[in-house]
């Protein structure tokens, strides 16, 4: 199970969050992700279990702040194709590990460097978490009904979606203008870059004149009847998502509901229809609707608890979750039909062990 990356070569220097979750996206299909901690160096949560983000990595150890330890990282670098980092701003430059002298030492390597607001700009040196990024974004600002306080989507928009995964993509594109120039480059990953990118849809309903600026009140964001989350009698959910018309239709005619008198984009009937549904959805279980709308076109399914979800028939029939160090997780994501991913154990190892099996090796 090499994956589609078995002969990417990544250095990660260790930090959290999004900076490991992009280290282990690269794991999982199949880069050779070295992971370099500071000795003594603790887990900022202790678990019972192994953290899954930190799954299919080498783990060193080199204290960046002596000699010894920049050396050791350059010495990784020069054979690596990726370096990740996560520090504030101008602390990688202090340790006597900036771009200028990584490139030097391997003018190829591609240099991921991931911040909340960037390298450069007012608030570059301000510490933050995703919802310090998402709210200067705007789009804290969306998770809101109408009226009431903004709600953190987790922090799954700016660490992980906006961040983390955005950084892979601009790493493995710089890879391949490396590979085809000899030429590496700085990746600048902003979280709140990334974030205002996920919402570039809305920007454009917004700028056609399709998307009102107050929240909770558009089509996508809890204001239509037809696409919200409704409680069931046994105080759990319905997601109904039936935006297209022959969906909605559809949706209508399981609830026995009459189309002439639920027109879908009368926005000044919204707020009633949404009640008329909510009334509706509270007089049965999760399991009666569920068993209703199963194999329809109407677009609603069950609302499931992030813990309890991999039991369902489809996750459980594409086998969407792994069990790995004594957690059930995600598995990787996305499926390649020629070189499948895979979920491998972490490990320790020495420098020299890491060096002599990447030294002399061609990029």
């Amino acid at each position: 199970m090499t994956g589609p990356l078995g002969r990417l070569r990544v250095v990660e220097l260790a930090g959290i969050g999004p900076g490991p979750f992009a280290g282990m996206l690269l794991a999982d299909m199949g880069a050779d992700v070295v992971r370099v901690t500071r000795p003594g160096d603790t887990p900022l949560i202790d678990t019972a279990v192994a953290d899954p983000l930190l799954r299919g990595r080498t783990t060193v150890q080199a204290d960046l702040k002596t000699p010894e330890g920049r050396d050791a990282v350059i010495a990784l670098a020069a054979d690596a194709d990726v370096l990740l980092e996560g520090f504030r701003p101008g602390v990688l430059e202090r340790l006597g590990l900036g771009p200028g002298v990584l490139h030097e030492a391997n003018p190829r390597l591609v240099l991921g460097r991931m911040t909340g607001y960037g390298q450069e700009g007012p608030l570059a040196d301000t510490p933050g978490h995703d919802i310090n990024y998402i709210a200067i974004a705007g789009v804290l600002d969306g998770f809101r009904r109408r009226g009431e306080r903004p709600m953190p989507p987790l922090n799954l928009v700016a660490d992980f979606g906006g961040g983390g995964m955005l950084l892979v993509v601009g790493v493995l594109a710089a890879v391949l203008h490396a590979r085809a120039t000899g030429t590496g480059q700085v990746v600048d990953a902003a979280m709140t870059d990334g974030a205002a990118l996920l919402a570039t849809m809305q920007h454009g309903f917004f700028a056609g004149g399709a998307w009102e600026p107050e929240p909770g009140t558009n089509a996508l964001d809890g204001g239509a009847h037809f696409y919200d989350v409704y409680e069931t009698s046994d105080e759990r959910f319905m997601a109904v998502g039936a935006v297209e018309p022959q969906f909605y239709a559809e949706l209508l005619a399981l609830l026995e509901l009459p189309a002439a008198d639920h027109p879908q984009w009368d926005r000044d009937r919204w707020p009633a229809l949404r009640e008329a549904f909510a009334a509706l959805f509270r007089t049965r279980t999760q399991a009666q609707w569920t068993a209703l709308f199963d194999g329809t076109q109407a677009c609603v399914t069950p609302v499931l608890g992030m813990f309890d979800a991999h039991r369902h028939p489809h996750h459980v029939a594409r086998e969407s979750f792994v069990t790995d160090s004594g957690a059930v997780v995600p598995a990787p994501a996305p499926r390649f039909s020629a070189t499948p991913s895979g979920v491998r154990a972490a490990r320790t190892a020495d420098l020299d062990e890491v060096r002599g099996r990447w030294a002399g090796v061609a990029a």
